[in-house]
């Protein structure tokens, strides 16, 4: 890529990107807890990246990626999921533990080593968490799925990918059995929590949690006893 953007630069790019793909724009509060940082620090980087029509900002709505910035966010994101594949097919790392590790590692794949990695890997589809990996072309393939907290009660629910890949978020539902391709089905919704089954289990979940795992119907109709 013609323009060479820092190791911070990328993960903004990376960061507007996936918020922009679930609410439309990446406002400055939502960056600031996906990237962990005060949402003060957040301005002059958005700054930097607008001269070099990465993004658009627009004031009370957010930030959204140009196409150029869309490139790089999908590079970048393809070498953190190709990075995460390695960590777990490979190096046998837990799946719920690999997202900080691949932040770190993702800087220093180049495109030559990403070729011989994804040759290694059998040409994956998907990182541990379910989230497609773009092509080396940018295009990515999209599972048609919705958040569990607009799934239906009465249907057999597959977990098709969890987006919220932070490693507590993930160690919560690693113990709870929840992980990409696991059925599930909602017992009951309550007003801040939705109480799931899954593999015969009831396993208890806040909304917010919930709304990080999307999910497909199966087309099986659950009977309740």
């Amino acid at each position: 890529m013609s323009l060479t953007l820092s190791q911070e630069a990328e993960e903004y790019v990376e960061a507007i990107y996936k918020l922009q793909k679930r609410s439309g724009a990446a406002r400055t509060s939502e960056l600031a807890r996906e990237l962990n940082v005060v949402p003060g620090s957040i301005t002059n980087t958005i700054t930097h990246l607008e001269k070099h029509g990465l993004v658009e900002h627009t004031p009370y709505k957010g930030v959204k990626l140009t196409s150029k910035g869309e490139k790089i966010a999908l590079n970048v994101i393809r070498r953190h999921r190709l990075a995460e594949r390695l960590l777990t097919d490979i190096l046998e790392a837990e799946w719920s533990n690999v997202h900080e590790s691949a932040c770190k590692l993702e800087h220093a794949l180049t495109e030559d080593v990403l070729a011989l990695l994804e040759r290694r890997l059998g040409y994956p589809k998907f990182c541990p968490h379910g989230n497609p990996i773009p092509t080396e072309n940018g295009e990515i393939d999209e599972v048609e799925s919705f958040p569990l907290t607009e799934a239906p009660p009465d249907r057999t629910l597959l977990v098709v990918k969890i987006v919220d890949e932070k490693r507590d978020k993930l160690a919560v539902l690693a113990r709870k059995g929840i992980r990409p391709n696991t059925s599930v089905h909602i017992v009951k919704r309550k007003e801040k929590i939705i109480i799931l089954c899954v593999a015969g289990k009831e396993q208890t979940l806040s909304r917010a949690e919930a709304s990080h795992i999307w999910v497909k119907n199966t087309g099986e109709k659950k009977h309740h006893d």
